[in-house]
């Protein structure tokens, strides 16, 4: 997998947050250089913290929270992807940042 084509992914994912945007382009930064290894176990921890499962994904697709912030269509459209990437054997969030992180997640050993 190229590692650093898909951190670009989540640092320009909509849904990435700031802490792991930044985790993100530090790593990208220090790619190829002798901090890569630090900065790649800054963005892992950092993707520990953000990157959510895809059950977490269904619950707060079905929370009052959600459908007050993204309104009622939006949040059911959470759970119904979540849902079906659930079924089809997903793990993580589906949203942008989710998806990228959980690919990195998976793919560590090759950051």
């Amino acid at each position: 997998m190229d590692m650093k084509a898909k951190v670009t992914e989540l640092v320009n994912a909509s849904s990435v947050c700031a802490e792991a945007k930044a985790a993100g382009e530090a790593y990208l930064k220090a790619a190829g250089t002798p901090g890569q290894a630090e900065a790649a176990k800054a963005l892992l921890a950092e993707l520990k913290d953000d990157v959510c499962s895809v059950d977490d994904a269904i619950a707060f697709g079905g929370s009052d929270a959600a459908k007050k912030y993204l309104g009622e269509e939006a949040a059911a459209g959470i759970v119904k992807a979540a849902k079906a990437s659930k079924a089809a054997g997903g793990k993580y969030c589906v949203c942008p940042a989710c998806t990228a992180g959980g690919e990195i997640l998976d793919h560590a050993e090759e950051l």
